[in-house]
């Protein structure tokens, strides 16, 4: 694509330069504003057929937030449902209660407390031993033949099973039918982890699916397929049953709501998308999440749980009649006048008018575009890899989104090891998702990213390592949901941070290779929160130190907040040169506006393209089929 064509991106939205302004139109940027180019002046350009006309160029004419749109974000809330059940309810089904010991059979007659005093050893710490019993013939000890000495008697392990303290847990989970403890404690980590590939491999699949045939059959397939394995999860008796319905479950994981995400955002004007893009999360997805431990201890039953919350992905079948294909793929596949079809329909149930001459102008400018991006077909993920910088800056990311990544999701699986009610502790631990989401929409682009993602992540890991040396309960607890709280603000950041320093010509390719690198580090997750078993401090020790670094490394990424992002592969060689590692955006800004004057950016625009971006990122990993397409929403910002 010729310079003079490229529309620039910049953290809020940038007009169009003319060729013969462009060096003009660089040099006069300032806090989001042009000198060179007033506003009035764009928007004629618009209104004469000059530039180019994109797809947000037409929503302010069939209504940016109109009726239709409503009901498609009203539609959002079924499938935040089903990715917070998929996410997290196999925490409920592989529940273990914190107390269980060795069952005695020739104990049977006697209460609990009287046979586990009798047949269960103490610990260093005077609690009962998990793992170990007195081998002793219990039989000649009921009958008196042995005296009840057990000072003196040897110890060995479990050797008929074990018993449950179904007091705090009130029903029986899969690991404990099957005795997934001690020795096998490991077992539901392992199929934790199984989840998280199944989500790589789904991820690569229904992308595929996505740009072959579209999103909506994608957004079918994958909760069919998070449907079947979550209820033959139900039939499962055996470890190696349980991780292969695990993996499919894991297929569906993001996939089944991030298509539908994205298909709402794109038919969203700029000035809503902020509030639809969190408000989807921070309200329906939290929300999903906060009840789902109550759905479980109300119903009591690991099998019927995965019923309940694997059952309703079927519905999804429906999609086709109630959503419409994503009209920016069908402009991809070259399908011109059914995408206008789409957007014909929203003009009519949003009782707005459109003329033929817009829908033409916005055809012919679709054709245009399509001869680009074969332009930019050409460049791998590879060449993010061959200059020194942009090497460094990707690497960089990789290894914090991976840090983030981790961190998250120990965080999420932890909560088991704090020593309190896990029902109450998971809810407000996923509560935190709410405040953690507003405060960002709030100080993002304020502060910038790089700063935001550095002292979020070092909170975090700060919080982590101080619930270690507080008192195990009510102290420690707090603590570490308040790291999860920080981490959340961190894990909101880290893709969208990523999807503005990649240039464009390979974003979307990057944003996936580091969305799948993140997966990666999940499937080590579960295994840290296994260390729990050894100490209940080794867990938090190791997300302590994996944020705090992670936080650090954000530090030694450029800042994106009010600059043009890189398009080609010199632009993210040469991105954020200039700037130092204590460069603040506030107190640039405050000297920007001492110099220049006071040129502020809408506010609607700014918060837009951090809620198209957060759309970007979120189907990355299902948005594969052209350049333009893939970034369609955070790229076509002019309205």
């Amino acid at each position: 694509m010729p310079p003079q064509e490229k529309m620039p991106e910049t953290g809020s939205t940038e007009p169009e330069c003319e060729p013969q302004l462009e060096m003009q139109c660089r040099n006069g940027y300032t806090n989001g504003a042009f000198i060179t180019e007033p506003e009035t002046e764009k928007v004629e350009k618009k209104e004469d057929g000059k530039g180019a006309f994109e797809f947000d160029d037409l929503l302010p004419h069939i209504g940016e937030f109109g009726i239709y749109q409503k009901l498609l974000f009203l539609m959002m809330i079924p499938f935040a449902f089903f990715v917070a059940w998929v996410y997290f309810t196999q925490i409920f089904i592989t529940i273990v209660p914190e107390q269980h010991w060795c069952w005695v059979p020739e104990l049977a007659n006697m209460t609990v407390d009287e046979r586990v005093a009798l047949a269960i050893p103490r610990g260093p710490d005077g609690a009962f031993a998990k793992c170990q019993m007195y081998d002793v013939n219990f039989t000649d000890v009921v009958s008196g033949r042995i005296p009840a000495n057990s000072s003196s008697w040897p110890t060995t392990s479990c050797r008929s099973g074990w018993e449950y303290n179904y007091t705090e847990v009130p029903y029986s989970s899969i690991a404990t039918e099957q005795n997934w403890v001690c020795e096998n404690a490991a077992l539901p980590n392992t199929a934790q982890s199984i989840f998280f590939c199944g989500a790589i491999l789904g991820g690569l699949v229904f992308g595929w699916i996505a740009d072959r045939f579209g999103r909506i059959p994608a957004l079918v397939g994958t909760n069919l397929v998070g449907c079947v394995g979550g209820i033959a999860t139900a039939f499962c008796s055996t470890f190696w049953t349980f991780s292969a319905c695990r993996f499919l479950v894991g297929m569906a994981f993001d996939n089944c709501f991030t298509m539908m995400y994205i298909l709402v955002l794109e038919y969203v004007g700029p000035k809503w998308r902020t509030f639809v893009a969190n408000m989807s999360i921070a309200i329906f997805f939290t929300f999903a999440a906060s009840i789902l431990p109550w759905i479980a201890y109300y119903l009591a039953d690991w099998k019927m749980l995965c019923y309940v919350t694997s059952a309703p992905l079927a519905l999804a079948i429906i999609t086709p009649w109630m959503v419409p294909e994503s009209a920016r793929w069908l402009v991809s596949q070259g399908q011109f006048d059914k995408s206008i079809g789409i957007l014909r329909k929203f003009q009519r149930i949003n009782r707005t008018k459109v003329d033929d001459a817009t829908y033409n102008r916005f055809k012919e400018s679709c054709l245009t575009a399509r001869k680009e991006e074969e332009m930019d077909k050409a460049y791998t993920v590879l060449d993010l890899f061959k200059t020194p910088r942009l090497r460094k800056i990707t690497i960089l990311l990789i290894v914090m989104w991976m840090a983030i990544s981790l961190v998250f999701d120990g965080h999420v699986r932890n909560v088991g090891s704090l020593g309190l009610d896990i029902f109450l502790t998971f809810t407000i631990a996923s509560a935190t998702e709410f405040p953690a989401d507003t405060f960002l929409t709030m100080v993002l682009d304020v502060w910038g990213r790089r700063w935001l993602a550095c002292g979020s992540m070092v909170l975090s890991g700060i919080f982590s390592l101080l619930a270690t040396t507080v008192p195990y309960g009510v102290p420690s607890a707090s603590l570490a949901i308040m790291g999860r709280f920080a981490v959340n603000i961190s894990y909101n950041i880290g893709l969208q941070y990523a999807a503005e320093l990649l240039p464009t010509v390979v974003r979307a390719q990057g944003v996936a290779l580091i969305h799948i690198m993140g997966y990666v580090a999940s499937i080590v997750a579960p295994f840290v929160v296994y260390l729990a078993n050894i100490s209940v401090d080794l867990p938090l020790l190791i997300l302590g130190v994996l944020g705090i670094a992670g936080g650090i490394l954000a530090l030694f990424l450029p800042e994106t907040l009010d600059q043009e992002l890189p398009q080609t592969l010199q632009d993210g060689e040469n991105f954020g040169i200039g700037q130092k590692i204590w460069d603040f955006p506030c107190i640039k800004k405050n000297l920007d506006a001492e110099s220049v004057g006071e040129f502020k950016r809408s506010s609607s625009r700014r918060s837009s393209m951090r809620a198209s971006i957060r759309g970007e990122i979120r189907s990355s990993m299902i948005n594969r089929s052209s350049i333009r397409s893939r970034k369609s929403i955070p790229e076509n910002q002019i309205a």
